[in-house]
């Protein structure tokens, strides 16, 4: 038996397709949605249409951008020179909130993961490969996820650029700050003993 009319039903089925939403929050978002004043649904979902319609990927990195070279390939502040290289526009913005990294990025949008059926083909390799052909690159930061699939995608990258004679570095991985060592599991302490450094 349906307990909500059409309309409702369907927006919340809508709200449930978004990545983490369950049924319980796509109730509330959708009963949020009907109690606002009809202006402020109005100017959300032009949000969303003009975000779909306008964001696209940056020539240069693939990160997502409204315009054809994003704000931070632009910026002759940056260092071309250096690229670190993530999985997602989301691993963009935390490398930028440290305020410390100063060269440019290149989005993969992706990992390797046969199981998933994803290989090189289908994320932005070929990308970064035509990039570092074409600029005098110095450095590859290779911050894919600390996981299976993401330390199959440094590798992989590692191996492509290793030949041409390019410095290919990887993001250290150890124990986060406040962390205890007795609940720390042994790879990430492995990790933490290989990426130790001289204070």
């Amino acid at each position: 038996m349906e307990y909500y009319s059409t309309p409702i039903a369907k927006l919340i089925e809508s709200f449930s397709k978004l990545p983490g939403v369950g049924r319980k929050t796509a109730q509330r978002l959708a009963f949020h949605v009907i109690s606002m004043n009809i202006e402020d649904v109005k100017d959300l979902s032009e949000s969303i249409y003009k975000a779909k319609q306008s964001v696209r990927y940056c020539t240069k990195c693939c990160n997502l951008t409204d315009k054809d070279v994003c704000n931070i390939c632009s910026d002759n502040k940056r260092n071309p020179q250096t690229i670190c290289v993530v999985q997602d526009p989301r691993d963009v913005v935390a490398m930028e909130r440290t305020r410390e990294f100063k060269g440019v990025y290149h989005v993969l949008h992706g990992a390797i993961s046969p199981l998933e059926g994803v290989g090189p083909e289908q994320i932005k390799i070929k990308e970064l490969l035509i990039r570092v052909k074409d600029n005098d690159i110095e450095e590859i930061i290779l911050a894919t996820n600390p996981n299976i699939e993401g330390e199959a995608t440094a590798m992989y990258i590692s191996k492509i650029l290793k030949p041409i004679g390019i410095k290919v570095t990887r993001i250290a991985h150890g124990i986060p700050i406040g962390g205890d060592l007795e609940y720390t599991d042994e790879i990430t302490l492995t990790k933490a003993l290989e990426g130790r450094r001289e204070v």
